[in-house]
């Protein structure tokens, strides 16, 4: 069975129904910030039939560096050997999951879309869904054969710190994922600094769910459309603390129909890298 139409959210049932067909390749991606080694154990003990394994950050993310933020982005080299080693090619179709709100999943997401991979899709509901509607697992490990892949990341919806800055002073729409509460720097657990960055809004990539699987195409078509107040698509930057969860906010636009916004690849993390980075507080 094929996965034609897989390029943004894929149901459980579906994933199940094309088990076994070879261009279909499943990626694992959970991963928790607080155990990082947490995901890949739960994927030993127990994964959605024939998935590999991704690592948020031996896997999904570049070495560290200044300005890079906590989960840098990989080189498009490294990045396409790791593919490689998966057994994915270029006419592979992708399904990424983690435990649930997809968060991690739409890291995997981004990385093969920025590379030109259109045929790649969140399992909308992750882990939690597909073992809740008792679908099948396994524990054993897979053995892909190597295939070759080689490609390019589209660097203009990629930004640094510089290009934001600009993308700001242009009166394009940045847009903070983090919950809240980090967003207006009343707690800040992961970095050493609170706060946000100057110009940018909130909207935290929880608003894309309900019920823990993503909202209906056209409701997040209309709440997107309301943030972006008249700017195309293509003005939006999104960030979050690391360029993470940032992700999940382009994957919710696409599967929306609004094509083309960037993601500011250090995000928060990275803006403060330079202590004499403005640092805003509260909601505005």
């Amino acid at each position: 069975m094929t996965a034609i139409g897989w390029n943004t959210l894929v149901q459980p049932e579906a994933v199940a129904a094309a088990l076994g067909d070879a261009q279909v390749v499943l990626v694992d991606c959970r991963f928790s910030l607080a155990d990082p080694e947490a995901g890949e154990r739960a994927y030993r003990q127990s994964h959605v039939p024939g998935a590999r394994h991704a690592h948020l950050d031996r896997d999904l993310s570049g070495p560290p560096g200044l300005g890079r933020g906590r989960h840098p982005w990989p080189d498009a080299a490294d990045f396409s050997r790791r593919l490689s080693a998966w057994g994915i090619t270029p006419r592979s179709r992708v399904v990424a999951y983690d435990a649930g709100d997809g968060a991690f999943a739409a890291r995997m997401w981004c990385l093969l879309r920025m590379l030109g991979h259109d045929a790649v899709a969140v399992l909308d509901g992750g882990w939690a869904r597909w073992t809740a509607l008792g679908l099948p697992v396994e524990a054993d490990l897979p053995s892909p054969a190597p295939a070759p892949y080689e490609a390019r990341f589209d660097d203009s919806r990629l930004l640094d710190v510089e290009a934001v800055q600009g993308h700001l002073a242009h009166g394009g729409l940045l847009v903070d994922a983090r919950a809240p509460e980090r967003f207006r720097g009343e707690v800040e657990p992961l970095d050493a600094v609170a706060g946000h960055v100057p110009g940018a809004i909130n909207r935290p990539y929880a608003a894309n769910l309900e019920d823990g699987r993503f909202k209906p195409a056209g409701q997040l078509r209309a709440e997107f459309m309301a943030l972006l107040d008249g700017r195309a698509a293509h003005d939006l930057v999104a960030m979050c603390g690391s360029g993470v969860t940032a992700c999940h906010h382009l994957l919710a636009l696409e599967h929306a129909g609004l094509h083309g916004a960037g993601l500011f690849t250090g995000s928060w993390s990275g803006w403060i890298g330079d202590p004499s980075r403005p640092v805003a507080t509260g909601d505005a």
